[in-house]
């Protein structure tokens, strides 16, 4: 059974939010504040953490850079419409977001699909470029490189598509799976421009994101 934390202090969330997990399959350590996070952490090794952004003891990223430490996947919990917030966590690296008030469905939906993404793992090497879905870590001819959260989650469809021609709604709803309302077509654009500008030799000329006219990208190798 997969445990999950749930790091929130608001009682009435802790009660409601867990009997809905534990009734979907979840086991789940609740936890007030960030100290008692990082003691449930260590003792019941969770597999994903639902944090609040934020808390009355301590605060959500300082939970985060716990479960960074542990290798420990977190989706944010956040109010609605704090953006800053919510581009701060992801760019930090955080699994997902979900803004308040939620629908659990949804939550669950989203619990799942980045348990698949931590579940599936493995290195993957383009020329120079190797990325190490364990640890998140891209590299270029050894040089690590920083690559935010969206950046970083488009890399991975590329490469879980690589040779195939992927659209530009193709692209939008597989990075909407992550990160919700917060990517629109033009962030799109800025996005992929920032990806080359980090993994192409010559971000003029690229030679790994191919643009397909009047079709959308491509991912050679």
């Amino acid at each position: 059974m997969t445990r999950i934390l749930l790091v929130e202090d608001d009682p009435t969330i802790l009660r409601t939010l867990s009997a809905f997990l534990e009734g979907e399959g979840f086991a789940v350590t609740l936890a007030s504040g960030e100290e008692a996070a990082v003691r449930a952490m260590d003792a019941e090794k969770p597999e994903l953490a639902l944090v609040d952004l934020c808390l009355e003891q301590g605060d959500g990223f300082g939970v985060f850079r716990e479960a960074k430490k542990r290798d420990l996947g977190v989706i944010f919990l956040t109010a609605s419409g704090d953006e800053y917030s919510v581009s701060t966590g992801l760019d930090m690296g955080a699994e997902d977001y979900v803004a308040k008030p939620f629908r659990p469905r949804e939550l669950v939906a989203r619990i799942r699909a980045a348990l698949r993404r931590r579940g599936s793992r493995q290195v993957i090497r383009l020329g120079d470029l190797t990325v190490d879905t364990e640890r998140a870590a891209v590299t270029r001819a050894g040089q690590e490189l920083y690559l935010s959260a969206l950046e970083y989650r488009l890399l991975l469809v590329f490469l879980n598509n690589r040779g195939r021609v992927l659209s530009r709604a193709r692209l939008l709803e597989e990075i909407w799976d992550s990160a919700g309302e917060f990517v629109e077509d033009n962030t799109l654009t800025v996005y992929i421009k920032r990806l080359r500008d980090k993994i192409e030799a010559d971000p003029q000329d690229p030679r790994l994101i191919k643009t397909v006219r009047g079709l959308g990208y491509r991912l050679e190798g």
